[in-house]
């Protein structure tokens, strides 16, 4: 079975206080090893201390939001995986559809990126979605499918099975607009079976994808019951300890009822 697992993406937000803050209140809380894996991304600026605050605590791990696919060069303002490296860091996210939007990063860009963060050992958060108007063209299938297609190029079915992959509708963050658990559940089954085709039926089992589209505790409790859905890549959310413990009780309840009625 697939272990749930719960990203907090703290974007371009906090303070150095407040980030300090909120990792302790999560470092005080969880204690111990939970069913559901638990994992932030916090700006880079702060990721050294906030994986220093962590360092004794393996129940939390600590992901970069964004890398580039160069170890290193005249790329002013970029951030190396040789850099990540020296962070402690263990995750990434590539691909999140901000970063496709507001930069401009092509499938290829994203494609590369993922070779790079493998190479160096972290576990690639490999976003894939679709806007508006995709999705009231009836296209949404189509383009996510494309994107995945696009972002595992070249990659072996071991590569692969290391991914966790993020389907973010980009229409339904922060617009008031509702993906329901049912669509979400339909395209993610639509991505794991695009994995399958790119590796094999076993891997495609293995990898975790998660749903990533403003998530909340009063809509996330209705999507992570679907069995095609390991988790959640939370934005907003994760800035409030409160609401993001509740994410994490909430995967934890799945996994407990799922763990029962396999007895």
């Amino acid at each position: 079975m697939r272990n749930k697992i719960i990203i907090g993406n703290w974007k371009m937000n906090l303070d150095l206080a407040d980030a300090q803050d909120l990792t302790f209140k999560l470092k005080t809380s969880i204690k111990a090893k939970r069913p559901t894996e638990i994992a932030i991304c916090p700006p880079s600026v702060y990721l050294l201390t906030i994986s220093n605050i962590l360092k004794d605590t393996p129940y939390i791990k600590v992901g970069a939001q964004n890398m580039f696919y160069k170890e290193e060069g005249a790329y002013t303002g970029e951030i190396s995986p040789i850099m990540l490296k020296d962070l402690h860091v263990e995750m990434v996210i590539i691909g999140h559809s901000e970063r496709r939007q507001y930069f401009n990063e092509s499938d290829k860009d994203i494609n590369l990126k993922i070779k790079a963060a493998l190479k160096f050992g972290f576990t690639p958060i490999f976003c894939v979605g679709e806007d508006l108007i995709i999705r009231e063209k009836g296209e949404a299938e189509i383009r996510v499918k494309h994107q995945v297609l696009e972002g595992l190029k070249d990659l072996s079915s071991v590569e692969i099975e290391k991914l966790i992959i993020a389907y973010e509708p980009i229409w339904a963050i922060g617009t008031g607009k509702i993906c329901s658990g049912e669509d979400a559940n339909k395209i993610i089954k639509m991505i794991r079976s695009t994995v399958k085709e790119k590796s094999t039926a076993q891997i495609s089992e293995k990898v975790r994808i998660l749903y990533g589209g403003s998530v909340k505790s009063d809509n996330f409790k209705e999507h992570i019951k679907y069995p095609d859905i390991d988790g959640g890549l939370v934005g907003g959310a994760s800035l409030n300890f409160e609401e993001f413990i509740k994410l994490i009780d909430l995967a934890n309840n799945v996994h407990e009822q799922t763990q029962s009625h396999h007895v």
